[in-house]
């Protein structure tokens, strides 16, 4: 998104007393939402008991899940396949058996839950857990505080050069310019999952930067 606001009395691309600077801002906030990706992956040379044992243990998951509060709202499909497995001997493809991928995901904002979640899914059949995906419910807030300060980090580093050069810096920007991205969501992602007491998770901080490119005269 670009903001631009110029003199109607003059171009400034044509004005040769530019000052143009830079801003950042980065802030860190302690994330408030997760999302956790995990199920159960089953496989059998016939597809049909592949398929039935997975249907019985993703059921165990998920009454497992409900029994500790996770409500039906927070639960959603992610993925849903069956997969021939092959075996290459000799250079030839031969068939294994069926595998069976049942995902879901589940949102939650007790962050505090979250191994608490991952140990009942275990201990209920689940057999992957995949990620943990942590973001903040309200980013925007901490965004557009970054980006004020953002301004007025371009805006001291403008009147220090004017003050440098010796000139008068006009306080009322020509162009300002948002270059930020959006910060994406923070991903913890697992390849294994070790059996403790609760399984320890630690989100730590996002960061929320924003960045802006601004053009003073004098």
């Amino acid at each position: 998104m670009n903001q631009e606001f110029s003199s109607p009395n003059r171009n400034y691309l044509d004005n040769p007393h530019a000052l143009k600077v830079s801003g950042s801002e980065t802030l860190q906030a302690a994330p408030d939402q997760a999302t956790i990706t995990l199920g159960v992956i089953t496989e059998d040379e016939d597809p049909r008991k592949a398929q039935q044992a997975n249907s019985q243990s993703i059921a165990r998951v998920i009454a497992g899940l409900k029994s500790i509060g996770i409500s039906e709202d927070q639960l959603k499909t992610s993925e849903y396949r069956i997969d021939p497995q092959y075996d290459y001997v000799g250079g030839k493809e031969l068939f294994k058996n069926y595998k069976v991928h049942y995902i879901i995901q589940v949102q939650t904002t007790e962050i505090e839950a979250i191994g608490i979640i991952i140990d009942t899914a275990v201990s209920n059949g689940a057999n992957s857990i995949s990620s943990i995906r942590f973001s903040l419910s309200t980013p925007e807030v901490y965004y557009n505080q970054a980006l004020s300060l953002a301004l007025k980090n371009a805006y001291e580093k403008a009147l220090s050069m004017a003050r440098t050069i010796g000139v008068t810096l006009n306080p009322i920007p020509t162009l300002v310019e948002e270059m930020s991205e959006t910060t994406p969501p923070v991903l913890f992602q697992t390849s294994s999952y070790t059996k403790a007491a609760t399984t320890p998770i630690q989100p730590g901080e996002l960061n929320i930067t924003a960045t802006v490119r601004v053009e003073y005269t004098y």
